[in-house]
């Protein structure tokens, strides 16, 4: 397992999204985590927003990200669930030309492990829009901090055995891979 202190090999560029009704940036403790746990692994958050639960909002947020050449992964938290006001998957998923359904069932199985079968009431999934790749996590600091050291964060390692997610972003852009020094 890769931990928040192994450096990623080749730094990404990550926007981060939190999606709450009653959080701030002063009590934003999901995404403050989401973002230490990247500049710790040496990555740069390209951009860090807050936004009400807002089906179009989060759309237009999500898909200026995706329109941005500089940013290569997007983390979301919040609105994963399932309540009236829960909508960030419904908003997402609708920009999603490849779904990537291996990390909502891996973040479930994991979750299992700490929270027993309430984890079916998380919507946490990823996909591919466009040439990024977006990852949707719950809002519970605990959910976070599950979804980053045990999934997101090793797929962000250019140096995670067998394969990475970083190793691939070039195929998903259609550009040469990237060159790493041995």
């Amino acid at each position: 397992m890769t931990t928040t202190s192994t450096k990623a090999g080749a730094p990404v560029e990550v926007a981060v999204l939190t999606v709450s009704d009653t959080r701030t940036s002063e009590t934003d403790r999901s995404g403050d985590m989401i973002v230490d746990r990247l500049t710790q692994a040496g990555h740069r958050v390209a951009d860090r927003q807050l936004c009400k639960d807002d089906f179009h909002r989060i759309r237009e947020t999500i898909a200026a990200w995706v329109a941005d050449p500089k940013v290569d992964f997007v983390i979301v938290t919040g609105g994963t669930g399932v309540t009236q006001r829960d909508v960030t998957p419904d908003a997402v998923r609708s920009l999603f030309t490849k779904s990537i359904p291996g990390f909502g069932e891996l973040f479930r199985w994991l979750s299992y492990a700490e929270i027993g079968t309430s984890t079916i009431q998380s919507r946490a999934d990823a996909g591919v829009c466009g040439d990024t790749i977006v990852f949707l996590l719950p809002g519970s600091p605990g959910a976070c901090r599950l979804g980053m050291e045990q999934i997101i964060l090793p797929q962000l390692n250019l140096n995670h055995k067998p394969c990475n997610l970083v190793e691939l972003l070039p195929r998903v852009r259609h550009e040469p891979e990237p060159h790493v020094d041995a």
